[in-house]
């Protein structure tokens, strides 16, 4: 299994990720990132493969990808599109730089889901607002 990683750009926060692909979702009736380069590892990806979003400097999201095809941009170009599972899901912050394109992410170097996180640290959660600023001071 492998993963990808993708700067989410411009977007501020989860919530913000949220309500862009719900209207990209009611839009298009299926939740797909289009992207110009198709992976080359397409089936590694799609072997239970998930898209790991970096928001604001962190990655902090991930999303399972359903499918990887061929598709068309509006302008004719072909593309790739990444057909995602519309749920989203919290893990531990890694602080990322920033980088151009999808990168792939080895299941191995993956963070953890804050709920797997918590269960083994026994942790409580910490409130998203809160997350980003320690984020910012470095302590996460």
């Amino acid at each position: 299994m492998l993963h990808l990683m993708k700067l989410a750009v411009g977007v501020t926060d989860a919530a913000h990720l949220r309500a862009l692909q719900g209207a990209r979702l009611a839009h298009e009736g299926r939740l797909i990132h289009r992207t110009r380069n198709f992976p080359r590892r397409a089936g590694e990806v799609r072997d239970g493969g998930s898209m790991f979003w970096v928001l604001a400097g962190a990655m902090v999201i991930r999303q399972k990808i359903a499918d990887i095809v061929d598709d068309t941009l509006p302008d004719g170009r072909r593309c790739a599109a990444i057909v995602l599972d519309p749920g989203l899901i919290a893990v531990a912050a890694r602080l990322i730089r920033p980088f151009q394109g999808w990168r792939y992410l080895a299941a191995d170097d993956a963070p953890m889901d804050i709920a797997a996180s918590q269960q083994a640290d026994g942790e409580t959660a910490i409130p998203e607002e809160l997350r980003q600023k320690l984020r910012l001071l470095g302590l996460l």
